[in-house]
């Protein structure tokens, strides 16, 4: 169904100002470097880009498959670009990042999905700075073991898998799967149990508070410890409408909730994203 636009409640009226990220714009540009804060048309990213921070994108801007609430284009991917792992290191370091969060479009048309290109990075960033943590938001790879084993062991510090809503609603999400999402971070902890998993939940898409705790101890029981939990901002009238504009404390509710449930942090915010303020994770392990 087409976006219905409504207007925004007061705590959901972010300025986004171009001139604060404009530097930061032209030098990932000049890098040819993709982010997912431009290609989702994320509402922080003049905040992040302002202070030099960036979740990068690997892999292409082009998604294999068809979710209906996402901003990313769906047209044919392109081959990996081999020199991207050293570009993506290079640009890590002229910001002096000391907390790097590297995603991907779902890469079907891969026989790993990805998972060797996303090795590659981590290892680049690290031989460049090994004291650099690295944070990996991942496809589900389509449960290849394989690349998941890879992935659990390639130095990152802390690999997410987002589960996004609650299984009623789970049509948003096109050729994914619930219970498939939760055996990917289950079996991502069970080949390194060092290694932190993290996931993500959108609130406004018409779940119930009920819904939304069950999926919360979906998680845990599959280890994941670290969450993210925002409201859903439909990208334009062409993607899934916005059902609810959920109140701050609401998003207050799940954050304490979760914590006596067992998660070892959670922000949740109207505005969070699953890499927004990702340093603070990790300080709570």
């Amino acid at each position: 169904m087409a976006a219905l636009f409504t207007p925004k409640p007061e705590w959901l009226r972010k300025k986004i100002r171009p001139a604060l990220y404009k530097e930061m714009s032209d030098m990932l540009e000049a890098g040819n470097i993709n982010t997912i804060c431009q290609e989702a048309l994320c509402p922080n990213i003049g905040e992040c880009f302002s202070q030099k921070v960036a979740t990068f994108m690997i892999l292409g801007v082009n998604c294999t498959r068809r979710c209906t609430f996402c901003a990313v284009s769906k047209e044919k991917p392109m081959p990996p670009d081999l020199l991207e792992p050293k570009k993506i290191a290079d640009t890590v370091m002229k910001l002096g990042l000391k907390h790097v969060v590297i995603t991907s479009p779902t890469r079907d048309d891969l026989d790993d999905g990805g998972a060797e290109h996303f090795c590659k990075t981590v290892t680049s960033i690290k031989s460049m700075d090994s004291s650099i943590i690295v944070e990996l938001l991942i496809s589900d790879l389509r449960e290849n073991e394989s690349a998941i084993k890879k992935l659990s062991f390639s130095g990152a510090e802390i690999i997410g898998h987002n589960i996004e809503t609650v299984p009623r609603l789970y049509h948003v999400r096109k050729g994914a799967d619930y219970n498939r999402s939760l055996r990917v971070l289950q079996k991502l902890l069970a080949s390194n149990p060092t290694c932190a998993t993290k996931s993500a939940i959108m609130l406004g898409l018409g779940e119930k508070k009920e819904e939304v705790l069950q999926a919360m101890e979906d998680l845990l029981e599959v280890g994941c410890r670290y969450l993210s939990i925002g409201q859903y901002l439909s990208p334009s009238a062409e993607h899934t409408s916005v059902v609810e504009y959920v109140e701050p404390k609401v998003f207050e509710f799940f954050a304490k909730k979760g914590l006596e449930m067992g998660f070892k942090h959670i922000k949740s915010s109207p505005y969070t994203r699953s890499s927004y303020m990702a340093h603070e994770y990790l300080e709570r392990r």
